[in-house]
Formats: structure tokens, C-alpha cells, sequence
């Protein structure tokens, strides 16, 4: 049979050492969006809990923001950009279909030679990534992997539509994954549902408008109904599976970081999951909106700047989106990157 493929004894774990996170300057209220939709603050505050949320300005493009909030994430975790092993983006707003946006930004980083892709999953696109990051760590294929969640919706949702331009904002987060000799990141549940695929849409293709450039250009559109039902009632019972998975019971953990989609999906999840009253929940939607691949390392730095949580606390993660799918695990709280961007 011949010699055997080496294998990584010792069976190692992964944690997160650092998080850093990119939040535009721009701030852009509800009474701004509403001038292009026929809306108004309160309505979008009483269906969403959305108060402002930030678009990218000049030069706050995916590659500047995934640079801005990986920087601040390796220098809090301590690890060179030599010792990255793999860089893994997940995004849906990336404008190339080549190269990936990885292999730019690790080249930028200083990054040498590492692994890099990007993964479009939408919203469930961070905690997907953090899996294969903790599997490729856990399994010895690389020691350190940096992961990035971002988005430039504002580029990518029609501004006069009102059924998902008030929902969405821009931004980064970025965490670094190495081995620990403790779990520091659980398993994964993660799943999808293509039987609704089609709730959450790019419309028309970039083919199609390649063929008819008169017509109007490939927006992000949603059905709000159906991916709210959805939502409300499947995720509650995947965060108990997740749980379950990580051998933990409400508890056990210290924080609930559930993806920014909206306020009332989550409040419901939380209701789903018999949550204590009190029990720190993030909701950084109110100032952020929903920033998609971005949402979850958004989240976890708001709870953490905030102090509704510290390192070292232990934090269920959720979320779900375009796909449908979804993917949740519960991690460690990192250590957090000094002064954000206001």
C-alpha cells in the first residue's frame, strides 16, 4: 500500500485571536433614505429597528475595507502577516467574477503565498467562512487563517426601492483564526433551503444585462415576507442545535450574536430560544442596518466596545440569508482592536 498520508497528531482545537472592524464614516440616517422611497423614520424604525446605518464613501470600497478591518485584527491577535497561512473573504458584493478579492487583499497585507479565496454565502457568509477557517486549523492544513466579512450594499441595492434600500448599510470585520489546546470555536450547523432561493435575488444577471444595456442593471431584491417567516421561525431551532452541538445550554453561554437582519426576527428567535430577560443580545442594527457577510464580526465588536460582553466570554453565533441557508457556532469571544472608526 505504500507510506500512509501524514496526518496532524494530537487532535488540536481553534480559536479566534483577534477581531478588528471596518465601519464607514459616512452615516446615513432613515430621514436621508427616505427621501429617494416612500417611507419615513418611523415607519422603518417600527419594521426593522434601523435608525441610521453607514455607506462607504471615497476609496471605502470592498478591498479598503477588508485591508482596514484585517490590519486591525492581526495587530491585536499578534500574528505576523507572514505566519497567515489562508485568507478567506465572504462577501456578495465583490464586482469581479476574477480575481477573488482574497488573493488582492492578502498581496496588500503583506500576505505571502497564502491560501485565498471568497465565499458567497450570502449573510450566512462570516460564520461559514469561520467553519472552514477552524477546520483548516484544526485539521493542521494551515496554523493561522484570517477571515473577512464584507459588503458594499450600497452599491448593490436599487436607491428607490423601497423594500430593501432602508434595510441595508456597508462595512467590514475581520477575525484571526489559530490552533488552541481548548475549543475556542464549536462546530458548525449550517444548512441551506434552495426550495426558496429565489427570496433573495440578484435581478437581472450581469449576463442578461450585458445583452440588454438599456435595461435596468442587476439589484439585490428581496421578498421580505417569506424570508421573515422563514427567519422567525427556523433559526430559533437552529441555534438550539447548535447548542446542542457544542454540548452547551442557555446557561452556558454569555451573549447572543445573532445576524442584523432585523430587530423584530430576533427578537423573536430570542423569545424561540427562552432567552432570560436581560440576557445580551446584539443589536447593533439600530446604528449599522443590515451589512449582510459584514453583520456578525459588526455584532460581536458592538457587544464587545459596549461591554455587554468581554473576551474570553463564550457567544453564540447565527446567521442566515441568501441561499436560503445559514450557519451558526459558538466561539470565544476574541480580543478586540483599540479605537473603531466613529
Amino acid at each position: 500500500m505504500g507510506k500512509p498520508i501524514a496526518s496532524v497528531a494530537g487532535g488540536r482545537q481553534s480559536v479566534l485571536l483577534g477581531l478588528g472592524v471596518h465601519r464607514p464614516e459616512r452615516v446615513v440616517t432613515n430621514d436621508e433614505i427616505c427621501e429617494l422611497i416612500d417611507s419615513t423614520d418611523e415607519w422603518i424604525q417600527t419594521r426593522s429597528g434601523i435608525k441610521s446605518r453607514r455607506f462607504s464613501g471615497e476609496g471605502e470600497g470592498i478591498l479598503a475595507m477588508s485591508i482596514s478591518a484585517a490590519r486591525k485584527a492581526l495587530d491585536v491577535s499578534g500574528i505576523a502577516p507572514e505566519q497567515i497561512g489562508a485568507v478567506i473573504i465572504a462577501t456578495s458584493t465583490w464586482d469581479l467574477q476574477t480575481p477573488q478579492a482574497a488573493s488582492i487583499v492578502a498581496h496588500e497585507l503583506g500576505i505571502k503565498g497564502p491560501a485565498a479565496f471568497d465565499v458567497a454565502a450570502g449573510c450566512a457568509g462570516f460564520c461559514t467562512a469561520l467553519a472552514v477557517a477552524s477546520d483548516l486549523v484544526r485539521g493542521g492544513t494551515v496554523d493561522h487563517v484570517l477571515v473577512v466579512g464584507v459588503e458594499l450594499m450600497s452599491e448593490a441595492t436599487e436607491p428607490t426601492d423601497r423594500s430593501v434600500r432602508f434595510i441595508f448599510g456597508d462595512g467590514a470585520g475581520a477575525v484571526v483564526v489559530g490552533p488552541s489546546d481548548t475549543v475556542g470555536i464549536g462546530p458548525v450547523e449550517w444548512g441551506s433551503d434552495g426550495s426558496q432561493s429565489d427570496a433573495i435575488v440578484q435581478e437581472p444577471s450581469w449576463l442578461d444585462y450585458t445583452k440588454n444595456p438599456t435595461g435596468p442593471r442587476p439589484w439585490i431584491k428581496m421578498a421580505g415576507t417569506a424570508v421573515f417567516r422563514w427567519a422567525a421561525f427556523e433559526m430559533g431551532k437552529v441555534a438550539t442545535r447548535t447548542l446542542e452541538k457544542s454540548g452547551l445550554g442557555i446557561e452556558d453561554i454569555d451573549a447572543f450574536v445573532p445576524h442584523q437582519a432585523n430587530q423584530r426576527i430576533n427578537e423573536v428567535i430570542a423569545r424561540s430560544m427562552k432567552l432570560p430577560e436581560g440576557f445580551p443580545v446584539s443589536n447593533d442594527i439600530a446604528e449599522t442596518g443590515n451589512t449582510s457577510a459584514a453583520s456578525i464580526p459588526l455584532a460581536m465588536e458592538q457587544m464587545l466596545r459596549d461591554g455587554q460582553c468581554k473576551p474570553g466570554d463564550k457567544a453564540l453565533l447565527l446567521a442566515f440569508g441568501a441561499g436560503l441557508s445559514f450557519a451558526g457556532q459558538v466561539v470565544v469571544m476574541p480580543p478586540l482592536a483599540g479605537a473603531e472608526s466613529a
